[in-house]
């Protein structure tokens, strides 16, 4: 039997191909795929424009700073935007193009040296400008572009529009030629919605010294010059602030040699070593992979053997108000509740009362003050929840309430085709997985027509190659949507056997190939390349397990 190695999702670990039967060794991979995120502790996560923007700006006297230039300029697309349809572009586009235009003033300022490396001048220019006619297109243009829910948009775009305002003004009087065209332009304003009240405020704070939320620091860099040795700020190990490249950047200021100046600086060369240049916007992610890989393995009924020094890690990460998806990142409902679901599932469970901090009258929010809630975060509470009753049986009555409580406002959040969205992720697909397994298996009875509505929106949604996805089909996409036809009990629809047979063959045709987009929320859409592989393996091996039996 002869077998081709090749990777499963982008920079993931190698998965063997038996060429006969078409089929994919998963247990070999999941072994591989649970010795790489024990070996890469801090997580593999895509790079981001966003994130790779604000170091441009923020650190050029950074190693890899050129080969950022060039990451920007290489990664614009056609229309000159950077990033996703339907509003997800704005962020990334923005940030983009803000860099390009501070990198043209830093070589106007050295009478034209080329200190942007190999990408030259005139394509800086040449990408500024097409960035600046999209963004103007965008703002100005009628309709409105809608903006998506991320992380601290609301922050985030007023920090740009006012950093790309002032290169307006600069062009406007300056002599350079380089974008002449804008000279007498309008200037960017702000989508609907949005106003530069809050950030203010905030900008206020950090210049008093005052004390400021936890999950700000995350996206410190919007403080500006009141973020560079912010008072009460400091890195944390191994060296970040807000678990972010560019809040750690926008802390540090200019560079320093000893102290948590060195730890910050020493944190940020680590990061950029593993793209060559690039950062991601979340960096280190350890607990958040880690959980989320496991119990995705557990969840979809792959054993395979979890190291003690896993387990070991998730379990001392767990505080009173519960467990951060990674050093510098404050503690929230979604990784506490996967976290502890993954322990229960690998034997070491413990109560989940920690999560009683994020009870809400009708919900679970993903941390206290947020402006929107999660179905995905109240999917994975419905689940830990219903885990500790199933496993305990006794003196659970508070848990009881409240999962019933959960299913009731899962399904009142359903949308009226059967699927659901949510605000970590951008496709309907990770929703619908995650909330329709949830109730299935812990809903009850005034949960069955919401999962039975769930499944038709799947199978209404297959397209003609066999995969799903909301802009194009997707491996991860399609493992979710897979996932949901093969693990609800609902394989009595006659509809389901096919669909299941043209998904195994997309995802088994669809292995090596590189182009996985990003599809989770943070500052930018990202790719946490070990939990999506996590995905599909899983749902290869219910698959597989499907079709022989069948």
């Amino acid at each position: 039997m002869s077998a081709d190695t090749s990777r499963l999702v982008s920079g993931g670990p190698a998965v063997a191909v038996d060429e006969p039967e078409r089929g994919v060794d998963v247990d070999l991979a999941a072994r591989e795929l649970i010795a790489d995120i024990l070996a890469r502790p801090w997580g593999r996560v895509s790079p981001s424009v966003y994130e790779t923007g604000r170091l441009v700006t923020l650190a050029p006297w950074l190693a890899g700073h050129s080969r950022r230039v060039e990451f920007l300029v290489s990664a614009q697309l056609h229309d000159g935007s950077w990033g996703a349809p339907d509003g997800y572009a704005l962020v990334p586009t923005l940030s983009a193009t803000e860099a390009l235009l501070t990198t043209l003033r830093r070589m106007h300022d050295r009478a034209g040296t080329t200190a942007a490396g190999p990408v030259g001048r005139a394509s800086v220019a040449d990408a500024a400008s097409r960035g600046l006619r999209m963004l103007f297109g965008c703002l100005h243009g009628h309709p409105r572009l809608p903006t998506p829910d991320m992380p601290a948009i609301d922050l985030i775009l007023p920090t740009l529009v006012e950093l790309i305002n002032e290169h307006l003004e600069w062009i406007n009087d300056s002599p350079t030629a380089d974008l002449h065209a804008w000279r007498g332009s309008a200037r960017l304003r702000l989508p609907a919605g949005i106003d530069g009240v809050l950030l203010a405020g905030i900008r206020s704070k950090l210049a008093a010294g005052a004390a400021v939320p936890d999950k700000l620091l995350h996206s410190l860099e919007v403080g500006g010059a009141s973020a560079r040795g912010a008072l009460g700020v400091r890195p944390v190990c191994p060296g970040t602030v807000g678990a972010s490249p560019a809040a750690t950047a926008a802390w540090l200021g200019e560079r320093g040699h000893s102290g948590p100046a060195e730890r910050a600086i020493g944190y940020l060369e680590a990061v950029i070593g593993e793209h060559g240049g690039p950062v991601p916007c979340g960096i280190p992610v350890t607990v958040f992979e880690r959980s989320w890989v496991l119990s995705g393995l557990a969840g979809a009924g792959i054993e395979v053997a979890v190291p003690a020094q896993l387990v070991a890690s998730l379990t001392e990460n767990i505080a009173e108000t519960g467990v951060a998806g990674g050093a510098g990142l404050p503690p929230d409902a979604d990784t506490t509740a996967v976290t502890l679901l993954t322990l229960d599932q690998l034997g070491a469970g413990r109560e989940p009362d920690c999560l009683w901090v994020y009870e809400t009258a009708t919900h679970f929010c993903t941390w206290q003050g947020e402006s929107n809630p999660s179905t995905s975060v109240n999917s994975h509470v419905l689940e830990t929840f219903g885990s500790w009753i199933a496993r305990r049986g006794s003196e659970v009555d508070r848990y009881v309430a409240a999962a019933e409580r959960i299913s009731s406002w899962l399904c009142d959040q359903q949308e009226a085709d059967g699927r659901w969205v949510d605000r970590w992720h951008a496709s309907p697909f990770y929703a619908v997985s995650c909330c329709a397994l949830a109730l299935h298996r812990f809903g009850g009875d005034q949960s069955r027509l919401a999962v039975r509505k769930a499944v038709k929106w799947i199978l209404s949604t297959q397209r003609a190659d066999g995969s799903w996805g909301r802009w194009r089909g997707t491996m991860e996409e399609t493992a979710y949507s897979m996932q949901v036809l093969l693990r609800t009990g609902s394989a009595a629809h006659d509809r389901i056997p096919s669909a299941v047979a043209r998904g195994h063959g997309y995802l088994v045709q669809s292995i090596g190939r590189s182009d996985h987009p990003p599809l989770w929320h943070d500052k930018d859409l990202y790719l946490p390349t070990a939990i999506v592989q996590a995905a599909v393996l899983g749902a290869l091996h219910l698959a597989q397990r499907s079709i022989v039996q069948s």
